[in-house]
């Protein structure tokens, strides 16, 4: 995987980034892959669904509302189960918990930070929908590069990856 400043080079007519700063909580501190989306608030029964869902090499993007969160998205249980299916990683525009335990599961983990409260399990939500989160406009099918420098999202996957 290029480091997404390169990505950022190459594609400068068509890339979209980030425009707030996550923090990388799993082993992986850079993945990429197709995107799939989730929208919820404070529930994660619609992230454990994609997780148990999505194909290998998928990089899920939750709108978990930013910093207006009480709760946590995603922890280790939920991380476990992403890196058993070969999830490339989980983008949160929320929160975590388990932090220390993240460190040890083989996924991309990033977030806005953390939360020890875990979760309420209603269900209600969106999946595989339009995002328009933290400056980037996120649909379905995109392509999505993290690292440490930031998130680079780009329309489609690059050719040659």
């Amino acid at each position: 995987m290029k480091p997404v400043t390169d990505i950022c080079d190459e594609y400068p007519q068509t890339v979209q980034t980030m425009q707030e700063h996550l923090i990388h909580y799993g082993r992986r501190t850079q993945f990429e892959g197709p995107v799939r989306t989730v929208s919820v608030f404070e529930d994660n029964v619609l992230v454990k669904r994609m997780l148990e869902e999505a194909e290998a090499g998928t990089v899920i993007v939750v709108d978990g509302g930013g910093r207006g969160g009480r709760t946590a998205l995603l922890g280790d249980n939920l991380a476990a189960i992403g890196a058993e299916r070969g999830i490339a990683g989980v983008i949160l525009y929320g929160f975590i918990r388990d932090a220390d335990e993240l460190r040890d599961i083989d996924i991309g983990v990033a977030a806005l930070g953390t939360r020890p409260q875990k979760s309420h399990k209603g269900g209600k939500g969106y999946t595989d929908v339009p995002l328009n989160m933290a400056g980037v406009l996120w649909e379905p099918g995109m392509w999505v590069c993290a690292d440490k420098d930031g998130v680079a999202v780009l329309p489609e996957k690059p050719s040659g990856r």
